[in-house]
């Protein structure tokens, strides 16, 4: 099974971050001991004109990342029908003991690479890098998280066997399972729902206030980035809880991976995608602000935190949308039955 399209451009982008990584180390290393921007030595020079190389070659590892989790996904719900007991990505991700893993592993990794990838993007708008030794340190611990994500899902994909019988999303998410996922599934729809739109609305107020006041504000910018992770946490407990009922017209069925089946229209992409890049984005803007007071930084970390902030909002307020429309579209009477 190894040898599935997806799965060997899933290995070779996880390589190529792994090799890349390695790559740069040694020049990590050495521009935390001897960069300098004030000498004017060959050494230094040197170390510029290789910034840029490593610079590129990291943006284009670290982006990598950021497709590799949708791609993950899709393999996943893909290969759900090779499997006795599969309905759907659960059971693919249930063969072996790293599915879930893997997956949890490449959403952290997501998550970091938007972060460090914001602090790469505001230090090379500055003329004197100011951001160098502190990004590649960052790239440093980052490494063995990168490096455990790619053995992880390499085992995952090794693990693949056709003769295992495997479980779907009712053994996961259903209400006696002794699973976080399936506490939330458990949790009642009204309380539920002001939950998600609660989260949804702090997290669009507060990135409107950090947009609105040109970025500046650094108490906003990192007030936005607690918003939205806490935003993506209620959002996929609320998809778990409640909007998935209204999807299938089930007052049982709380699988989150069965809204990307076909069968459903793919829903599941339209509520995943804005919410991924619109925590990222969030989470983004927190992750510049401690730079705001650098002399070269003022006025370029606010100009791209506020650029964040829009995008958090707007992917935030469309995940509401579409959430809110599946719903109106449905025929099931949740609140009802509650």
């Amino acid at each position: 099974m190894i040898f599935q399209p997806a799965i060997i451009a899933l290995l070779l982008a996880s390589a190529l971050c792994v090799l890349g990584l390695a790559a740069s180390a040694p020049f990590a290393f050495e521009v935390m001991r001897r960069w300098d921007i004030r000498s004017g030595s060959e050494r230094q020079l040197q170390l510029e004109r290789r910034t840029y190389l490593f610079s590129t070659l990291l943006t284009l590892v670290l982006g990598l990342q950021l497709a590799a989790v949708l791609l993950f996904v899709f393999n996943a719900e893909k290969m759900s029908g090779m499997f006795v007991g599969a309905m759907c990505a659960v059971g693919t991700l249930n063969v072996n003991a790293f599915g879930f893993p893997a997956l949890n592993a490449k959403i952290a990794v997501f998550f970091l690479a938007a972060m460090w990838l914001a602090i790469n993007h505001v230090d090379s708008r500055a003329h004197d890098y100011p951001l160098v030794r502190i990004k590649y340190g960052l790239l440093l611990l980052m490494a063995p998280l990168l490096a455990a994500s790619a053995w992880i899902e390499l085992q995952y994909f090794l693990g693949l066997k056709a003769d295992v019988i495997t479980s779907c999303c009712g053994s996961l998410f259903s209400e006696g399972s002794p699973t976080l996922a399936a506490e939330a599934s458990a949790m009642a729809p009204l309380p539920a729902m002001w939950l998600f739109y609660g989260s949804l609305g702090a997290a669009i107020a507060l990135a409107a206030w950090h947009g609105l006041g040109g970025g500046r504000s650094r108490v906003a910018g990192y007030a936005l980035a607690t918003a939205s992770a806490t935003a993506f946490v209620a959002t996929i407990a609320g998809i778990l809880s409640f909007v998935s009922l209204y999807i299938y017209e089930h007052p049982h069925h709380h699988c989150p991976f069965c809204i990307l089946k076909p069968e459903y229209g793919y829903q599941g992409y339209w509520l995943y995608v804005p919410l991924f890049f619109a925590t990222a984005a969030g989470l983004a803007a927190g992750a510049v602000q401690p730079f705001a007071r650098i002399a070269s930084l003022r006025e370029i970390v606010p100009g791209f935190s506020r650029r964040l902030a829009a995008i958090a909002a707007s992917g935030f307020a469309l995940t509401a949308g579409i959430a809110t429309l599946m719903i109106w579209q449905s025929r099931l009477m949740l609140l009802a039955q509650a």
